[in-house]
């Protein structure tokens, strides 16, 4: 089999360090802590970006960050278990909103509940 050489392959095996990132944190109770994320398959990841606004575009103008290169963001994740670093991510799903709480159930409205007449479905 023959070795492809760099310019011809796609994703060359060598990692090379994306130099200083964006890295979005989170307060913490003694500072700042890295923000985990989760890939499409449900592994859990940190997030670097390449640029201010591709933070911005992406998780918008409140959030919080940091500068670090690589290799410092993978030590700071490595004893989390956290081995995989995604750079330039294109897209997160939403925060989950928040739900209201179920309004108090009183006992009319449950003995109401109670004497109404079972409804058939179907």
């Amino acid at each position: 089999m023959e070795e492809l050489l760099y310019g011809e392959d796609p994703e060359p095996s060598d990692r090379f360090p994306a130099g200083p990132l964006y890295v979005p944190v989170r307060p913490g109770p003694s500072g700042c802590a890295a923000r985990l994320f989760r890939t499409p398959l449900g592994d859990r990841t940190a997030v670097g970006f390449t640029s201010e606004r591709r933070l911005v575009v992406t998780l918008g103008a409140g959030q919080a960050w940091i500068r670090l290169a690589e290799p410092a963001l993978r030590a700071l994740t490595a004893p989390l278990g956290v081995t995989s670093v995604t750079i330039d991510p294109l897209f997160t799903a939403p925060a989950p909103a928040p739900t209201p709480a179920p309004a108090p159930v009183g006992p009319a409205v449950l003995e109401a509940a109670l004497a109404a007449p079972a409804q058939r479905i179907g």
